[in-house]
């Protein structure tokens, strides 16, 4: 089988476009074509007025030899890639005396528990949250009632911090292994649409991910896989040798139970607070990294639209328009748009009392009125929160605590208009575009709770922006504040062999642990990471 590459097509084309199209690039009779499937389809609307449909497919040929000889120098026509997932191994008929354990139940940790269940090794699972379909009820009672449960919210629960989320399931990391194949196969099994296959950017939404995560424990569960809800860790048990090796022994919960476990996958999410300070007092190796701040900002999804696709905005092949956005600014920094949410909804997304946090999400539908994303300006250790490893934690609160009085003490967040921030003024009343958030925005002066050189740098992305996307800086804009948890301000550290670097047994995976940023690359981590557990356990094919 061979696979073409940019095959352009223009947006209303005729279905037998594309075999046609087929045959031109290889210089073929349609006879000659035995059948073809879609790979990959995605759009080019550079020029609005000639919006083209580009596809990557997938064809079976009377004589494959004879075309890949003549097409030998075109860099678009290669055999098709091996996308199937080989598991490294089973584990043998008698189990071993400790299980592995998983820590989280969100993207990294489902697939790290699901290869490992997979491959016969009957992971325990615990999650300090709710199963998906609690959580999301107290998930709305922040946005309702503006009543947060600490242990159960936006972040934490099954599913994390990904299942009140546009669902993205695209992803910048390389992927020699095609490992991202294997996480939408089992997302469709699990309920999700096909068309996530063969879409450049899918994405699935909360309703549907609420469904897919439930499917997907039951599969776990049928394979022997364990969860205990509700279940915290304060502590890990840490056995140092006369060398100075350090092993994980066991984990102390916050009920005081105890268990033991010699391999402990560590995919907590970038907002375990408690479980980072915890791990550093028990001198397990971590440091700061970069991370971003900033606000969300909303404009009407028809803006948006018309922006980036002209008269063919709301063309059913297009769906609702998203956006990419960077600029360098003089003093150093650098501003972009964060998980862009067409369609959707700033949500609440604090999991401490007392502070504020926005994040952004979409249904699978994305037809709510407005567009929001991060607005955010990005920030380093060695220049903005230096001494300690954990300081840009201290820094996300303090600015979480800043947006919660500033929004007035209740959970409602603070919100501004663009043009009264471009003026450095605070806002008075709403313009055009509404805020979406909920249990509400306060208007003020956003100034209050972010820090001056991203103030700054804000102003002057605004404008360029503006330039980019039409009225993209309109002054009935709407900006609600605080933005923090773009990543985790921390990296737990780990070897070649994907364990800490100073504590055998311990996995730090996925975004918590500073190495996914998004659903499918911790999707992909907790593969990687299961496999890499699996090495000490099972013998390798």
């Amino acid at each position: 089988m061979l696979r073409i590459t940019e095959l352009k097509l223009p947006l209303d084309h005729p279905s037998e476009a594309l075999s046609e199209a087929i045959c031109a690039r290889l210089g073929i009779t349609a006879d000659e074509l035995l059948s073809f499937e879609i790979a990959r389809r995605a759009n080019d609307a550079r020029k609005k007025s000639a919006i083209l449909l580009i596809y990557s497919v997938d064809v079976v040929l009377k004589d494959e030899a004879g075309v890949v000889a003549r097409m030998a120098g075109d860099p678009s026509v290669r055999p098709t890639p091996d996308t199937e997932y080989r598991f490294i191994g089973h584990a043998p008929a008698v189990s071993q005396k400790r299980r592995p354990v998983v820590i989280g139940a969100g993207p990294c940790g489902l697939f790290a528990a699901l290869i490992l269940a997979q491959m016969g090794l009957k992971p325990i699972i615990l999650e300090r949250g709710k199963v998906v379909r609690e959580r999301t009820k107290d998930t709305w009672g922040l946005w309702r009632k503006s009543e947060l449960n600490p242990e159960s919210n936006v972040q934490f629960g099954e599913g994390g911090a990904g299942t009140f989320s546009d669902g993205k399931l695209y992803s910048q990391v390389k992927d020699p292994r095609h490992l991202g194949r294997k996480v939408l196969t089992e997302f469709v099994k699990a309920g999700a649409p096909p068309e996530i296959l063969t879409e450049a950017h899918p994405h699935i939404g909360t309703f549907r991910l609420v469904s897919m995560v439930e499917h997907m424990r039951q599969t776990i569960e049928a394979l022997g896989g364990e969860y205990r809800w509700q279940t915290r860790v304060t502590d890990i048990d840490i056995e140092t040798a006369p060398d100075d090796t350090r092993q994980v022994r066991g984990l102390h919960l916050h009920d005081g139970g105890y268990l033991e476990a010699d391999q402990v996958v560590l995919a907590v999410g970038h907002s375990a607070r408690d479980t980072f300070q915890m791990l550093y007092d028990r001198g397990v190796f971590i440091e700061a990294k970069p991370f971003s701040i900033g606000v969300r900002i909303e404009h009407p999804q028809s803006w948006i639209d018309m922006a980036r696709f002209g008269n063919c905005a709301g063309h059913p092949d297009l769906g609702a328009a998203a956006y990419s956005l960077s600029h360098h600014c003089e003093n150093g920094r650098t501003v972009y748009s964060f998980c862009m949410c067409p369609g959707g909804r700033v949500v609440a997304a604090a999991s401490e009392p007392g502070r504020v946090v926005t994040n952004g999400m979409s249904q699978y539908s994305r037809k709510e009125f407005n567009a929001n994303a991060g607005f955010v300006v990005g920030i380093d250790p060695e220049r903005d929160y230096p001494g300690h490893p954990l300081a840009g934690i201290e820094l996300q609160r303090r600015l979480e605590s800043q947006a919660y009085v500033a929004g007035g003490s209740d959970y409602k967040a603070p919100g501004q208009k663009v043009g009264d921030f471009l003026a450095g003024r605070g806002s008075t009343d709403f313009g055009e575009v509404l805020p979406s958030y909920k249990p509400g925005v306060h208007l003020t002066d956003l100034s209050e709770c972010l820090p001056d050189f991203v103030i700054k740098a804000m102003r002057e992305a605004l404008p360029v922006f503006g330039r980019q996307i039409k009225r993209y800086d309109h002054p009935d804009a709407m900006m609600t504040g605080v933005e923090t948890r773009t990543s985790s301000p921390i990296r737990i550290t780990r070897g070649k062999d994907l364990q800490s670097l100073n504590t055998q047994g311990l996995y730090p995976a996925g975004e918590g642990a500073g190495y996914a940023g998004g659903i499918l690359s911790a999707a992909i981590d907790g593969i990687k990471i299961a496999e890499a557990v699996a090495r000490e356990l099972v013998e390798v094919a």
